[in-house]
């Protein structure tokens, strides 16, 4: 198990002016940001990094989506890591999404859903790779 995963706050989030809050529940929360960057996808990088979704229906409308605006991507460390933040963002969906985490706080839809959590140890450090350089995560 590594102590680390990657998040990406999603355009929809950032478009809502829901950057600040998003951040403030994940340091409140006991993680350590040890990398982070404002950046903007474009359509060939999101199909990219969603490349394991080819072949699911959705696929088309999440790339568009994810390369619509602005993304906030970002590495985060603490015991657990994993695990801690997918119990802290919550249900894809956001009307099953518990009380107090990010996608019940700040989601609009099972699409539009605020906020990536990888969703392995292994995924967390492929997708770290893919929006970070080595020179870029502290620690």
């Amino acid at each position: 198990m590594t102590n680390r995963t990657f998040t990406m706050i999603k355009p929809d989030a950032v478009e809502n002016g829901h950057i600040g809050s998003i951040l403030e529940k994940i340091n409140s929360s006991g993680f350590k940001i040890i990398a982070m960057k404002f950046t903007k996808l474009s359509l060939e990088k999101a199909e990219n990094f969603y490349e394991v979704h080819s072949d699911r229906p959705f696929f088309n409308e999440l790339v568009t989506f994810m390369s619509r605006g602005p993304i906030v991507a970002a590495i985060l460390e603490k015991n657990n890591a994993v695990e801690d933040f997918r119990l802290l963002i919550g249900s894809t969906n956001p009307s099953d999404a518990k009380e107090g985490t990010i996608r019940n706080l700040f989601a609009t839809s099972m699409g539009e859903n605020a906020v990536h959590g990888s969703d392995s140890d292994e995924n967390a450090m492929i997708e770290g790779a893919f929006h970070f350089s080595n020179e870029e995560i502290l620690s």
